[in-house]
């Protein structure tokens, strides 16, 4: 869970994406990010570097970059619950249960990114 958390904290300060956009950063056991980082970075992004971030192995990452702030959701292949966090004001909270007993997918992390636990401004 803590892997899953740092992965989510780093992604918030560490990869770039164009506004409004949802990428994938970390999706499996991928020791690194699977997604490159943009080349494109405008000055309405909120992450002016573009680089790729390091990932734990077993999660799935996925961030938004809005303009004036960021997202990110995340959650463990192994885990059971789903994290969010954001650069408006709001810390990595847990965003509910993973839809399968088994794990968290892409699916979960993304919908994790996308709820109230994030808010998008």
């Amino acid at each position: 869970m803590k892997k899953v958390i740092l992965a989510s904290v780093l992604a918030v300060s560490a990869v770039s994406a164009h506004s409004a956009a949802t990428q994938v950063f970390c999706s499996g056991t991928a020791g690194n990010a699977t997604a490159a980082a943009l080349s494109t970075v405008t000055t309405e992004n909120f992450v002016k570097s573009t680089f790729t971030a390091k990932c734990s192995a077993n999660t799935h990452v996925t961030g938004e970059d809005g303009g004036s702030y960021y997202r990110v959701g995340s959650g463990s292949i192994k885990g059971k619950t789903a994290y969010a966090g954001t650069s408006a004001g709001g810390a990595v909270v847990s965003a509910g249960p993973c839809g399968a007993a088994t794990g968290c997918a892409v699916s979960d992390a993304t919908t994790a990114m996308q709820s109230t636990y994030a808010p998008t401004s």
